[in-house]
């Protein structure tokens, strides 16, 4: 039986849960095991995450990592129609699915 628990080590920071959620989600798409820790137990507090893998994909993870552009411009560059059109779609999709509704008091739902 082996001790999995110490196993793990850290991969990356991130400034929002986002990043950290959509990094996750592109490691465990290549079959990597990855747990994230949010940055605060507060539930909507956007302060971050870390990713943590282990040590047996820790090399595959970081050379995974390691081809995601920085640059927003340049990754911006690299998305063809296709995708803009996807992201367009799930944007639209998101929308009609949550419809802000008024409360009748000056506010939204």
């Amino acid at each position: 039986m082996t001790d999995q628990v110490d196993n793990w080590h850290k991969l990356a920071r991130y400034d929002t849960n986002m990043q950290g959620e959509l990094h996750a989600n592109l490691l465990r798409n290549n079959n990597i095991t990855v747990s994230m820790q949010a940055l605060s137990s507060i539930p909507g507090m956007n302060s971050g995450a870390v990713l943590w893998v282990q040590d047996t994909d820790l090399a595959e993870a970081q050379r995974i990592l390691a081809t995601i552009p920085t640059d927003g411009a340049a990754l911006l560059d690299e998305m063809s129609d296709a995708d803009f059109d996807a992201l367009s779609d799930a944007q639209s999709n998101s929308t009609q699915s949550n419809p802000i509704m008024n409360d009748n008091n000056g506010g939204t739902l």
